[in-house]
């Protein structure tokens, strides 16, 4: 007799799998009583079973998705976000750090008054910036309106009241920072609007 036809009995296979066995319901003839092995395991996963119905699937269908958390620079403490366009970078490169840093301070503002967020990093919604920022102020640097599903559309340099919030567009950082007359007078123009927007 080989090995492969040894049956044994059901109290030494509980023995020797202990906590590991699982009985699986028969979809032939009745299963037999399960001994006390058997049922040891039986009461094991029952539980478990209980825990997998109480997952996600219970979540209401109308409830709305949870929004992954916002990484953001800065304490965001008068509600002033920056989004900006960076690919590669946490944040920003150090030229455009500190070119932003001087516009707040011109503003009487620093870098724990808003919440700079990169959107190359990860994509931003209108909706995870309301419920997780509140801000009362956009700031767009190198972004469309509709790229955050901005029901509404404007152009640079021009300030957008909309749904308790301003939102001010502007062109990439990158521009802003070139020794160049062009970069000279986006800056200028983009002064003029914060000037207006927080009465300096």
């Amino acid at each position: 007799m080989s090995l492969n036809d040894v049956i044994l009995p059901g109290f030494i296979i509980g023995e020797l799998y202990g906590d590991s066995l699982l009985v699986v319901a028969s979809r032939g003839p009745a299963a037999p009583n399960p001994g006390p092995a058997d049922a040891g395991a039986a009461s094991k996963r029952e539980p478990s079973s209980r825990a997998s119905k109480s997952g996600p699937e219970e979540r209401p269908r109308d409830a709305p998705a949870e929004q992954p958390a916002l990484k953001f620079l800065g304490s965001n403490r008068r509600h002033f976000t920056i989004l900006v366009q960076s690919p590669g970078s946490a944040f920003l490169p150090d030229d455009q750090l500190s070119f932003l840093t001087k516009i707040l301070e011109a503003c009487r503002m620093n870098i724990g008054d808003v919440a700079i967020v990169n959107a190359a990093a990860a994509p931003v919604t209108i909706t995870a910036l309301k419920q997780q920022l509140q801000p009362a102020t956009i700031l767009l640097f190198g972004m469309e309106p509709i790229s955050i599903r901005l029901p509404i559309n404007f152009p640079v340099f021009r300030l957008q009241p909309y749904d308790n919030c301003t939102y001010l567009a502007a062109p990439p950082l990158e521009l802003l920072v070139q020794p160049s007359e062009e970069s000279r007078l986006l800056k200028s123009k983009l002064w003029l609007c914060l000037k207006t927007l927080f009465n300096v």
